[in-house]
């Protein structure tokens, strides 16, 4: 009974601190939301800008795999390449060693528990201030408070040797099988880090384990390591519902974490010894093999130092690692390539890093609808008989991808929405949300262009050459338009939108409209005009007028983002 009292004490002392962890996280990535959002739109410049966002993000949100499943969830949606994925994971596992410094630094050498209620004196208060920041940094100081309360029972629920001492003369059976006993603690490294989902959690209980004398220096490395391995689980799980791109994402992931640690299990006698050396030189006097007070810190420092190793060696390795992910993780067929923004980054609460998604995804949407122009201008003007044709099949099938990229957009936001935002964050979704609207409403007028178009010639109605010219020179007014809405949606802050430009573009478009319509009217007063083809033309140039109108608002609804 004392024992299973003390299993669910260390479960418990866990539990709290993976809490706290959650509970810091979600506080600063939502203070911090927008700035997050500007590190993450350097990503996919090159892979050593994705290895230091990677870093960045994931020593700024205190979670490796939350970086992780979100990277998997950009390749899903086809926002990141392969290649472009391997240097963020890699930023990530250095970024996740942080952890391990604050946590050996501040729970260890410091007992910042004792701070822990003055902190929740001051935090408290500042969650019930509605305007501002205040309520987000509140709730991060609460993390903060909890996660050392929860290292404290942790260290309180692990006996001391000599209170236990049958479970230290087991461990020490175990570790005496030469390199069985690493990949034993290898193992159980992978498995306690897979268990509770956190490398940070299963760092703590390492370091607590180590701290209190029940694990020498070199079976905490072999541990550390299993849990860089046990971290990839979660990445695995992820992609499950996601297509094939998003599983070569997490199995690279994998990749790079196994290799690295078989590498390092080879030498990791050498190379332990060789840090203990230079950290006697630094940080304390007396080797971490004789003395469990330093093993903390020496875990954190091999942490530190065996991840920014392994993305050194591999991070010129990245197209060997994409390539044999590529081979290992089979397409099963078109439906497992259709590149589709699916919610699978549930680990990433935070919908102001969530929307980066969406953004990028809208851009992808905005591009799409503009290519529909090109066809139903194809469509109406082409000389080769058996264009007309070809064009309407285009139209329709892309009217089909904007349907689905539509929906896909909206389910995501309205998941997103369902999290705790800043009011920013809610207009900037309804603003998405309105864009997404926008563009799909101008797909369905080209869909409708294009069947009036079809029946205009299935029924041999001819446009007069004064009809072509106007009807070219709006065509040509709405493309301009689309150029500059292009632009006014990647634009990464709304100081970058253009909203001059696209009135000017759209006051133009509406006096063009009006001067064909006014034509068009007094020429219906003349013999011999064909008001079937005054239909048709009035019906044309008013589609392409609605286009304009609904291009205006998408940089209305851009212009709003913050």
């Amino acid at each position: 009974m004392a024992n299973l009292v003390n299993i669910l004490q260390v479960l418990g002392a866990l539990a709290f601190f993976i809490y706290g962890m959650k509970v810091m996280s979600e506080g600063i990535q939502k203070a911090g939301g927008v700035q997050l959002r500007k590190v993450l739109e350097l990503m996919t410049q090159n892979k050593f800008l994705g290895l230091l966002t990677g870093l960045i993000i994931t020593a700024f949100v205190q979670s490796s795999s939350a970086t992780t499943v979100m990277t998997v969830s950009f390749v899903n949606a086809g926002l990141l390449s392969l290649v472009e994925s391997a240097g963020i994971i890699m930023g990530a596992n250095i970024g996740t060693t942080i952890t391990a410094w604050i946590i050996s630094i501040l729970g260890f050498q410091i007992k910042l528990h004792t701070l822990s209620i003055p902190i929740f004196a001051l935090a408290v208060p500042l969650t019930f201030v509605r305007k501002g920041k205040f309520r987000f940094w509140g709730e991060f100081l609460i993390g903060f408070a909890i996660l050392f309360l929860g290292l404290h029972f942790l260290k309180e629920s692990v006996p001391a040797l000599e209170a236990d001492a049958e479970i230290l003369a087991v461990l020490a059976e175990y570790s005496n099988l030469g390199w069985i006993s690493g990949l034993l603690f290898i193992f159980i490294g992978a498995v306690v880090s897979a268990l509770v989902q956190s490398s940070s959690a299963a760092m703590a209980l390492i370091l607590v384990m180590s701290a209190n004398g029940w694990i020498p220096l070199d079976v905490a490395a072999t541990m550390v390591l299993g849990m860089n391995i046990g971290t990839t689980i979660t990445a695995e799980l992820a992609s499950l519902v996601g297509n094939v791109f998003a599983k070569r994402a997490a199995r690279i992931h994998t990749l790079f974490n196994v290799l690295g640690v078989a590498w390092m299990f080879l030498i990791l006698p050498f190379f332990l010894d060789f840090l203990d050396q230079v950290l006697q030189n630094v940080f304390y006097t007396e080797s971490a093999y004789t003395n469990s007070d330093n093993v903390p810190i020496a875990l954190a420092a091999f942490h530190t130092i065996f991840n920014v190793l392994n993305a050194l060696i591999f991070i010129g390795l990245i197209p060997w690692l994409t390539n044999l992910a590529s081979r290992t993780v089979k397409s099963k067929g078109e439906e497992d390539e259709i590149r589709r923004l699916d919610y699978i980054g549930t680990l990433v609460s935070t919908p102001e890093l969530s929307i980066i998604e969406v953004q990028k995804k809208v851009v992808h949407f905005g591009e799409i609808t503009s290519r529909i122009l090109g066809f139903v201008k194809s469509m109406l003007f082409s000389i080769d008989p058996d264009e007309p044709s070809q064009m309407l099949k285009k139209i329709n099938k892309y009217k089909g991808i904007t349907d689905n990229i539509e929906r896909e957009l909206t389910d995501y936001l309205i998941n997103i929405s369902k999290e705790e935002m800043t009011p920013q964050t809610s207009l900037k979704i309804k603003g998405l949300l309105d864009t997404c609207g926008e563009l799909n409403r101008i797909a369905y007028i080209f869909y409708q262009m294009g069947k009036t178009i079809d029946r205009k010639q299935e029924k041999k109605i001819w446009f007069n050459q004064n009809q072509r010219i106007k009807l070219q020179q709006l065509f040509d007014l709405v493309d301009q338009a689309f150029m500059i809405m292009k632009k006014n949606i990647a634009a990464p802050i709304p100081a970058n939108v253009s909203t001059n430009a696209a009135n000017e573009i759209e006051g133009l478009i509406n006096g063009l409209k009006d001067k064909m319509g006014q034509e068009s009217n007094h020429n219906l007063k003349e013999e011999g005009y064909n008001i079937f083809s005054a239909l048709i033309y009035s019906n044309l140039f008013s589609a392409l007028e609605r286009i304009g109108d609904h291009i205006e608002n998408v940089t209305t609804a851009v212009s709003e983002k913050v």
